[in-house]
């Protein structure tokens, strides 16, 4: 896990300077030109170093508290990101950096998995991301954190993230009942 954890890291500082950070923002009109990568790389890159800070810590703490498998981490990073990247295709957003989308994915994923295979407590934590989910869709974002990250939080990105976290979760339970079930 740690090696994933460092890797994207690093990935993330990178992707702070220019002109690097120019060709991996999440940009829809350079997306409809066909620079599909962005729709991956966007989720990797910040507004700034509070903003990346955040979100990094956000990422070693999840990893920390859930200990995915590094094949776990790797496979869920890429997938909710590509997942959020293309929900946000049909967003009115037009240009989008950040891991909050993905973390939300992540937090999702490997807490609504802990529920379904038993552990009790962790069904707060997935009521705790539902509430904030609804919260932001219903009354808006954290003014403090748009302050901090010198941008409109896009709350769009975190539903899709964690939709998408979900439905791996729920996916992969009823999987491995079946598989189990043969």
């Amino acid at each position: 896990m740690y090696p994933v954890l460092i890797f994207t890291s690093l990935l993330c500082v990178l992707f702070q300077f220019e002109p690097i950070q120019a060709w991996v923002v999440w940009d829809s009109n350079a997306i409809a030109e066909g620079q599909w990568w962005r729709i991956l790389t966007g989720n990797f890159s910040h507004t700034n170093y509070s903003h990346l800070l955040m979100n990094l810590a956000g990422l070693w703490i999840i990893s920390y508290l859930f200990q995915p498998s590094k094949k776990q981490l790797v496979l869920a990073l890429l997938v909710i990101s590509l997942v959020t990247g293309i929900a946000l295709l049909f967003s009115s957003i037009q240009i989008y950096v950040g891991l909050s989308g993905t973390l939300h994915g992540l937090f999702g994923l490997f807490a609504l998995s802990e529920a379904l295979n038993g552990r009790r407590s962790s069904w707060l934590l997935v009521l705790g991301l539902i509430a904030k989910i609804a919260w932001e869709q219903l009354i808006g974002p954290s003014s403090t954190t748009g302050e901090l990250i010198n941008a409109r939080v896009a709350i769009e990105a975190h539903l899709a993230g964690a939709l998408a976290g979900g439905f791996i979760s729920i996916a992969s339970f009823l999987t491995s009942r079946k598989t189990g079930q043969s």
